[in-house]
């Protein structure tokens, strides 16, 4: 924590490779929440090279820089949302609409790809929060500060979200015991 404080300092003085250093230590986790909030790769790259440019350009504003990884994954979140909203006004023609394959569930192998794709399936808001939590490993504290919500509100997502889960797990089961 104290080397990554130094490193956010350094970088703040104009120091493009330390700050290239630090982006490079959370480049996978920025990229899994894109994804989880826009899912394609493209608005990914986008949406991650915009951050980019807004962290930099602003990193001077980061008061305390112990909280450098929830500032810019909060930069993040706001320029996923915005790649959302242009999403919705721009009208694609010749889009095919997706086909819902049914999920095949034989082992403990395709446990994990069934988990993701109901996570996948979850509303926005529970979504975001249980990827923060599970994903990113971030406190239900640093979440609430993220999303601008009080605590409470961060732990009711994440309830209301593992009981959407269960039943879709549970449901899943059902069918395939079914078969």
């Amino acid at each position: 924590m104290l080397d990554m404080v130094v490193e956010v300092k350094k970088a703040q003085e104009g120091d493009l490779d330390t700050f290239v250093m630090l982006i490079r230590q959370l480049e996978s986790r920025l990229y899994g929440l894109a994804k989880s909030i826009v899912k394609r790769d493209e608005d990914c790259a986008d949406a991650i090279q915009e951050t980019l440019l807004n962290a930099y350009k602003s990193l001077n504003t980061l008061k305390k820089p112990e909280f450098f990884n929830t500032w810019i994954i909060r930069i993040l979140i706001n320029e996923c949302n915005q790649v959302l909203r242009l999403r919705r006004r721009t009208i694609v023609m010749g889009e095919l609409p997706e086909t819902n394959y049914p999920l095949a569930a034989h082992g403990a192998d395709h446990q994990t790809s069934d988990l993701q794709e109901a996570v996948d399936r979850l509303n926005d808001t529970l979504r975001l929060v249980v990827h923060l939590f599970y994903y990113q490993d971030l406190s239900v504290k640093q979440i609430a500060e993220i999303l601008d919500i009080s605590e409470g509100a961060v732990r009711a997502r994440l309830h209301r979200a593992r009981g959407v889960l269960a039943d879709w797990m549970n449901s899943m089961r059902m069918n395939f015991a079914g078969i």
